[in-house]
């Protein structure tokens, strides 16, 4: 992603936006902590010079993290989606990500911050996209009784 991306998305913390956003950048590749931003004054949700934003890379694209207090929470009306490699990767996103496993289901985990993450095996897309639609059917049918998603098995059970 070009470092001058116009659209960035700011995700909205009560008190925990640098100790989240230190936490996905040591999960996921390719990214940092680009900026910690102290407030120059006290505000609602916090005190002068305690942490008010935090600007980050995950997988090379942007993000912001706001301390803005208790007034908003993460719903499952909004997640990130990371692909993922091979089963490896997706079982090391699974454990550093999912924090309420009663939330997994198709593909879906819910972190400690009650963010909703998509972990997606390679090649999921293409099997759910398959131009037959009596395959795409039964890959459907095999990820909807999946927690987490297993491609083989969604593969396998496609092919019939």
């Amino acid at each position: 992603m070009p470092a001058n991306r116009k659209i960035i998305p700011c995700l909205w913390f009560d008190t925990q936006a640098e100790e989240a956003a230190n936490f996905y950048v040591s999960v996921i590749p390719d990214s940092r902590i680009d900026k910690v931003v102290r407030a120059p004054a006290d505000y609602p949700g916090g005190q002068k010079d305690s942490v008010l934003m935090v600007e980050f890379t995950l997988a090379g694209a942007r993000y912001t993290a706001l301390n803005g207090g208790p007034y908003f929470t993460f719903t499952e009306a909004i997640s990130l989606q990371i692909e993922t490699a091979d089963p490896a990767e997706t079982d090391r996103l699974y454990a550093a990500l999912s924090a309420v496993p009663e939330a997994e289901q198709c593909g879906w985990a819910k972190d400690r911050y009650g963010l909703s993450w998509q972990i997606i095996p390679a090649g999921f897309t293409e099997i759910m996209s398959d131009p037959d639609p009596a395959v795409a059917a039964r890959a459907f049918a095999a990820m909807m009784e999946m927690k987490r998603l297993d491609v083989d098995a969604i593969r396998a059970a496609a092919r019939g």
